[in-house]
């Protein structure tokens, strides 16, 4: 007989070592951190000027902007003649590209998207 026959292996039975892991917390987002900022909304500003109506504005707001009114419309023509603009909305970039030009092809002055 081998020398250590008919006792269990060393291999046999046993665990092997592991390293532990190191557990990490979970990422969080910081207020005011550096992000890249594209969860900025961005918003549709329109500009005053001498040839819309204020009722132009108003049918133009709400015809394009969902859930504007006329007659909300017409206060925030109010609005941008008082202050010469008014952002009208705000929100993801790829609808605020879409009002934007709907509202510019009722001919009302635009400003550029800002965000």
């Amino acid at each position: 007989m081998r020398p250590g026959a008919g006792k269990p292996s060393a291999a046999l039975g046993t665990v092997p070592r592991v390293a532990p892991q190191t557990l990490l917390r979970p990422r969080t987002r910081r207020p005011g951190g550096t992000g890249t900022g594209s969860d900025k909304p961005w918003h549709v500003i329109v500009l005053n000027d001498d040839h819309n109506t204020f009722e132009g504005v108003a049918f133009a707001l709400s015809n394009v902007l969902p859930g504007v009114s006329y007659e909300q419309g017409l206060a925030l023509a109010n609005r941008i003649h008082n202050a010469g603009r008014a952002i009208v909305w705000s929100g993801q970039r790829e609808q605020a590209e879409l009002y934007w030009e709907q509202l510019r092809g009722h001919g009302l002055t635009m400003a550029p998207l800002e965000q």
